[in-house]
């Protein structure tokens, strides 16, 4: 485990997890992979973000913005979480965006809820929800879209893509991470 000082901040805009439960297990997972300590904390209100009028959908770019204005001086990362369908304009839907290594990204969970593969369920959504995540993460620590469909960091155009991906990175991304992380100067 890193620094005590040093933490992620998981920030549910909305309501998102009424038992607690995703929640919960997000933070274990984000806190499995990163190394730090990962606390759940609200920055946003789902109505603080604006609705696109014509797309019926949330740009996600502005929302990232307030984010990292928001977070707490000793979060070193920002991952936002709603169940509101978001976009960037080149695309039709995103599941998520980040600042390219920058401190906030923010991730939807709004694709992942109706389409379940058959007899999966809750593992599934939790799957794919956990996924998702570390890969906005890893883009805020730089990393970018990896060729590999099994790494965590292949950028998916379908909930099927997501599935058939691991929630690991692959040995390329890994070392990435962890140059970045020197060059940042986190302990390793």
């Amino acid at each position: 485990m890193h620094s005590k000082e040093a933490i992620i901040v998981i920030s549910p805009i909305g309501e998102l997890d009424v038992n607690g439960t995703l929640l919960d297990s997000l933070r274990g997972e984000v806190q499995r992979v990163y190394g730090y300590h990962t606390e759940v904390l609200p920055l946003l209100n789902e109505g603080d973000m604006r609705m696109d009028p014509v797309r019926k959908q949330y740009h996600s770019t502005p929302i990232i913005e307030t984010l990292a204005l928001l977070i707490p001086p000793r979060a070193i990362k920002v991952l936002g979480i709603t169940k509101v369908d978001l976009f960037i304009p080149i695309l039709t839907h995103v599941y998520g965006e980040a600042q390219l290594g920058g401190k906030a990204c923010i991730l939807s969970t709004h694709r992942f809820i109706d389409v379940f593969s058959p007899g999966s369920g809750t593992t599934a959504y939790r799957s794919r929800v956990a996924k998702e995540a570390i890969h906005e993460l890893g883009h805020t620590f730089n990393l970018r879209h990896c060729r590999d469909p099994r790494c965590t960091m292949h950028y998916c155009r379908s909930v099927h893509e997501v599935d058939r991906k691991s929630n690991h990175f692959c040995r390329y991304c890994a070392i990435l991470l962890d140059d970045e992380m020197k060059r940042l100067g986190m302990p390793v």
